[in-house]
């Protein structure tokens, strides 16, 4: 099996950019865009995720098996968080009575 030796200079970069995504993502917390906080936090998350899964976990230069356990993780979660999302959307729909 052949080991694809990385830089330390590139695992400087994702770090650098891991830590200006975190900066990023505090930002827009403080800032209020309506419905869109959650969509702009999700897209940052995912962006962080992904930076981790190619380089720290060296998904990027593994071979193809390893992207398709790795794709399919992605889906999976992709599941669970709609999953979750209709739950939450769909609660106001039934009328709970007042005590």
């Amino acid at each position: 099996m052949e080991h694809h030796v990385i830089p330390v200079r590139t695992y400087l970069i994702i770090f650098a950019a891991l830590f200006v995504l975190l900066i990023l993502t505090v930002g827009a917390y403080y800032i209020d865009v309506g419905p869109f906080n959650v969509l702009i936090a999700m897209t940052i998350a995912i962006i962080k995720a992904l930076l981790i899964i190619l380089y720290f976990m060296h998904v990027r230069f593994s071979n193809r098996l390893t992207w398709v356990f790795a794709g399919a993780a992605f889906f999976w979660l992709g599941i669970l968080l709609g999953l979750t999302l209709t739950d939450y959307l769909s609660r106001a729909w039934l009328a709970v009575p007042a005590k």
